[in-house]
């Protein structure tokens, strides 16, 4: 047997790739580099604009071609940074390399040992992985969530009027609408997605250890907090002022806690329309071409549900840990956040394909309304809820004997089915007054669905 290729050990890199490349924009080793280089550049520029050590500020068009370093950051920079870290051992330092290097090609040697000046490498890390994991969230995994969320309102309105038989512990319970029950999810789906957006995004820019030793040793008169927070602000960040040689990634995982949060929702989601789809409230809208099943050529497998539920369990899996993990660092500093960070996409990645199955999914069923109807129709005994609070009702306002209403209602249905002639006679002998005798005959299992209709409304 020969051997393969090299092959992608990641499903996501793989299979799925197409469905979760807009991530490695971002979270992949590229797109950090990428991101240490504008962090390294802008820290060039701060310090040359401010004439700290005697330099000068550059030219517009100097500072355009160093901008143009990370802007048109590219594949030649890519493989580059590769061959000289297989020399250096070390990623930000290869970064570093990289920067003087193309300063000497722009003419501006002058300025190389401003490159990296006063700077652990967690300094450039810290601030490149916040750039790369909040543009990540507000470019990719943000859109994404809001189409899920959108498509679920546009169901939620769409049958907002759809009487459903509810299950609570999976038993027949009082009615709802389709429409409401998805109103619930896209509500809570939108709160989190609130969260998420408003989410702090820190930095910190402090040396070695967090306090600015090596920059007083440079410039003691230079206010290094001040000059520190500018910076950091610069980037469109939250300035962290105690840390130490590494940013406490707190944020971090505040944020992946949410996201995991977004996912167990969406998870809950994922499985309650499999089970519709597999009590015949949803129909599943067949694909041109598809297969279900290699051998049963009649079904629909609801895989588009079943492959977010998965996905959703693995990202969550990896985000839990991050968010665990992350907060803590041995003394001063080890190096276990390095490689546990790496698999940040890993984590927004099956987040991404989950969201995708999702939006897919939802755009794949129908609702069968006659299925619906003879569900509520075979459990009127669901109306033994209203019955017994109408009589309650009319005790309190002098209309009723009747010493327990619960009691009877309970003697009544529970544990039985009853149908439309078995509620008309009993209503009929009831002790209440006229008016609640008409409401409670006219009402049907389809007709008590309370504010079902009027609540979708409160969706954004």
């Amino acid at each position: 047997m020969t051997a393969l290729p090299a092959q992608p050990l990641s499903p996501l890199d793989g299979r799925y790739q197409a469905a979760v490349s807009s991530l490695g924009e971002y979270l992949s080793e590229a797109g950090l580099n990428r991101a240490r280089v504008q962090v390294e550049v802008e820290w060039l520029l701060y310090l040359t604009s401010h004439r700290m050590f005697g330099s000068h500020p550059l030219t517009a068009e100097q500072t355009e071609s160093l901008r143009a370093l990370y802007l048109e950051f590219g594949q030649e920079d890519i493989d580059w940074l590769a061959e000289k870290e297989a020399v250096t051992r070390h990623d930000v330092k290869a970064v570093e390399y990289l920067v003087r290097d193309r300063l000497a090609s722009l003419g501006l040697d002058s300025i190389a040992e401003l490159t990296h000046f006063a700077c652990t490498s967690e300094d450039i890390n810290n601030l490149s992985y916040a750039l790369t994991v909040s543009a990540a969230v507000r470019q990719v995994w943000l859109p994404k969530l809001r189409q899920v969320i959108g498509l679920l309102s546009e169901l939620a309105v769409e049958h907002r009027a759809d009487a459903m038989l509810s299950r609570t512990h999976g038993q027949p319970a009082t009615p709802s609408t389709m429409g409401r029950e998805l109103a619930v999810v896209a509500w809570r789906l939108e709160r989190i997605a609130g969260q998420v957006n408003d989410s702090e995004v820190l930095g910190k820019f402090s040396g070695a250890t967090g306090n600015f030793a090596a920059h007083v040793m440079a410039d003691p008169a230079a206010d290094w907090t001040a000059i520190s927070r500018e910076f950091v602000e610069s980037l469109g960040l939250t300035w962290n002022p105690l840390t130490t040689q590494i940013e406490s990634h707190d944020w971090q995982a505040e944020l992946y806690n949410r996201v995991s949060h977004a996912n167990r929702v969406l998870h809950n989601l994922a499985t309650d329309i499999w089970t519709y789809i597999s009590m015949g409230y949803f129909r599943q809208i067949p694909q041109a071409g598809a297969t279900g099943s290699s051998t049963m050529p009649h079904k629909i497998n609801p895989i588009r549900f079943e492959n977010a539920e998965a996905n959703l369990e693995l990202s969550s899996a990896v985000l839990d840990s991050l968010a665990a993990t992350l907060v803590t660092s041995r003394l001063q500093r080890d190096l276990t956040d390095s490689t546990t960070q790496r698999n940040i996409g890993v984590g927004f990645g099956h987040s991404l394909l989950a969201l995708d199955n999702l939006a897919r999914g939802l755009g794949e069923i129908d609702l069968d309304s006659e299925a619906l109807a003879a569900d509520l129709d075979s459990n009127w005994e669901v109306l033994g809820e209203a019955i017994q609070t109408v009589i309650r009702a009319e005790v309190v306002a002098g209309r009723s004997q009747i010493s327990d209403p619960y009691a009877l209602l309970k003697e009544l249905t529970r544990g039985k089915r009853i149908g439309r002639d078995d509620l008309v006679a009993f209503v009929s002998t009831l002790d209440i007054g006229d008016d609640a005798r008409e409401r409670l005959l006219a009402l049907t299992p389809a007709g008590y669905v309370g504010l079902s209709d009027e609540l979708v409304g409160y969706l954004p």
